[in-house]
């Protein structure tokens, strides 16, 4: 068992490329500390429950750690946070603790050195004892200041925090090394850790890697006596703190604390895997103390595993509104993050041959943001001998015509217009939230109205009858009249919907409101000549192509010669709400109790204003919802104005 945990200790620390999940690996070392607890005698120093971390990566100085960087124990389970609490009240005689509760960022474990308000070292864990000196690449982290703010307390401080890659840089990073045939990253943990270690400045720089820094190792003063208060003195010092923490009176306001974020950790912009809970008083951790690997006065708690192992029982090929053949991973259904997951996405086939992916191997699956999870790699110990390699299909699965790889794509593409699986998608799309937004034409309805033939292509849509949907499975006079109120409800749609709809490559949500502001109806864009398309900034040559492309294919004029004659809207029409946000840029946060946060941005345009993303100095006002996040921090830092929700509609309202 010692020996199987070190090898899954390199795996994870020195070469990031684990296979085993965090929880099976946490398992196995329960097991093992619960072994030599009972049998004391058979304890040995090289036993991984006897040491901190793990090996260095070779190539980069080192620097020993003035005070160890200790790892955490972890618990799964609410009653283990009990017995957590029990233990500090019982080992300092206090009644009542108070505990802080913060994310538990998936990232690389570091510590930052100030002396004089000045970055002066920093280094990873390594082994807890000593670790590599990384300052060079964490000073390209651009929330990691070079001096701190003030002249306060905080001088002279050695802080830890976790360096992480950002779920879109993550995403974007993997799309580079997919298109270069190098290998991908797992997860966003090990990119982040695998960045660190470049030798190149430069390279580290295009990561986009960030921190969160959430402890004090060292403080230069003794005026703070409690862990919540060096955390907003941090803040006030110019260092990055996740401000998903809070206060705690007791462990049961921690759990429900925990509670609320296992659903909501998928709205985060980066991976967190649980909480992070400590005792709030100084004064306490002399008394609670630690062992050689943790802290007695804070736990992590994990939650539900994002990683599992599981069966490939089949891969399934699936045609998508453009003709491209995606393999599905049909798996042994395995609980993961709170459900039980029987397929993945395994994205190409060229990522099928990349992963060497077999029917009947056992598999790592992870479950990030996306909705359907993907499968990280094959455990090839476990693989069967008669297993062979997956070969990439010639027909499409559906319509049985000949698959095209184009030159410049990865992708298998079926190029027949008229087969049904592309048909059905490309109404399904159609019919979406951001698109014509039709409720009650769910893939059951759009399966039956293309293989019935009442539907050929979305246009069609609008040529139903209640008579033809009654007929319809499971359809209801009820939801009949509601599906065919939609579909009349949707001829209202804003132009730039409707252009979004009807499915031009690459013209996203964002892409189609520009084409509209410059155009203004969809016959003078399909007039328009590739320069007068390439020039409206944001809009490269890429989407400008495909839009002429679009346009020159006489079916899909067609198409839209039937939607004007149906009454759907293709042009822009003028607003009768007055331009009372003209020129103004507007961020908006947290969530709001009226609108959707696309419904927003949609009114806030409407009305003359620019939504961003990003809060800045010439942001002419911050809309805050419920549980605002940094972007309200942000602004009132910089003194931007902040308004509520109640505020912003009554503003509107009064013009």
């Amino acid at each position: 068992m010692r020996s199987d945990i070190n090898y899954h200790n390199w795996r994870y620390y020195v070469l990031n490329d684990p296979v085993i999940s965090d929880y099976e690996y946490d398992q196995l070392v329960a097991q093992l500390k619960s072994l030599e607890k009972k049998y004391p005698q058979f304890v040995t120093p090289d036993s991984p429950t006897q040491r901190i971390g793990d090996e260095l990566t070779e190539g980069f100085a080192t620097v020993e750690h003035k005070l160890p960087m200790l790892s955490l124990d972890n618990t799964y389970s609410y009653d283990e946070l009990r017995e957590f609490d029990r233990r500090v009240k019982k080992t300092t005689g206090e009644t009542e603790i108070e505990y802080v509760a913060e994310l538990k960022i998936d990232g690389v474990a570091v510590a930052l050195r100030y002396g004089n308000s000045l970055l002066a070292q920093c280094s990873t864990r390594g082994n807890g004892i000593v670790g590599d000196d990384v300052t060079t690449n964490v000073r390209t982290i651009k929330s990691v200041p070079l001096k701190l703010l003030g002249n306060g307390d905080l001088k002279n401080i050695e802080v830890r925090g976790e360096v992480y890659m950002p779920r879109e840089e993550f995403e974007k990073l993997n799309e580079k090394r997919e298109i270069s045939g190098e290998n991908l990253f797992a997860n966003p943990r090990n990119a982040a850790a695998g960045s660190l270690k470049l030798l190149d400045p430069k390279e580290v720089t295009s990561r986009h890697l960030n921190i969160f820094v959430h402890t004090v190792a060292s403080p230069s003063s003794k005026k703070y006596t409690t862990h919540y208060q060096t955390l907003l003195a941090l803040k006030e010092a110019g260092l990055k703190v996740n401000d998903n923490m809070k206060l705690c009176n007791n462990i049961e306001e921690v759990i429900e604390y925990c509670e609320l974020w296992v659903d909501k950790r998928d709205e985060l912009e980066y991976e967190m895997d649980g909480m992070v809970v400590k005792v709030n008083r100084f004064e306490l951790y002399e008394k609670l103390g630690m062992t050689t690997k943790s802290p007695r006065w804070a736990i992590a708690y994990k939650f539900p595993a994002r990683q599992a192992t599981t069966l490939l029982r089949d891969i399934n090929l699936q045609v998508g509104r453009t003709g491209v053949v995606t393999p599905v991973a049909i798996l042994q259904p395995v609980p993961l993050s709170g459900s039980t997951i029987g397929r993945a996405t395994l994205h190409n086939f060229d990522e099928i041959k990349r992963k060497d992916i077999r029917i009947g191997d056992t598999v790592i699956i992870e479950k990030g943001g996306e909705v359907i999870p993907k499968i990280v790699k094959v455990v090839l110990d476990k693989r069967p001998k008669d297993a062979i390699p997956f070969q990439p299909p010639k027909k499409c699965p559906v319509c049985g015509s000949e698959l095209v790889k184009f030159e410049e794509e990865v992708a298998l593409r079926c190029v027949n217009v008229a087969c049904p699986a592309q048909i059905k998608r490309t109404i399904q799309y159609f019919a979406g939230r951001n698109a014509m937004d039709i409720d009650g034409l769910g893939i059951a309805v759009v399966e039956q109205i293309v293989d019935t033939g009442l539907v050929k292509d979305y246009s069609d849509l609008y040529s139903l009858k209640l008579k033809d949907i009654i007929k319809l499975d499971r359809m209801g006079r009820k939801s009949a009249k509601n599906l065919i109120d939609g579909i009349e409800k949707s001829k209202k749609r804003p132009l730039h919907r409707v252009l979004f709809a009807i499915g031009i490559r690459y013209v996203g949500i964002h892409a189609a409101r520009l084409l509209v502001e410059r155009f203004g109806s969809v016959d003078a864009l399909s007039k328009a000549s590739y320069e007068e398309i390439e020039s409206i900034p944001e809009i490269g040559p890429t989407i400008a192509d495909s839009v002429l492309k679009f346009f020159k294919d006489r079916r899909n004029l067609n198409i839209l010669k039937k939607l004007k004659s149906y009454g759907a809207n293709l042009e822009r029409k003028e607003e009768r709400k007055g331009k009372v946000l003209e020129g103004k840029t507007i961020v908006v946060t947290g969530a709001l109790k009226k609108y959707t946060r696309e419904r927003m941005k949609e009114l806030i345009i409407s009305l003359g204003g620019r939504p961003s993303s990003s809060v800045s100095k010439k942001t002419d006002f911050v809309l805050v919802g419920k549980e605002p996040g940094s972007k309200y921090e942000k602004a009132k830092a910089l003194g931007v104005k902040i308004i509520g929700e109640v505020e912003f509609l009554k503003m509107i309202e009064e013009h």
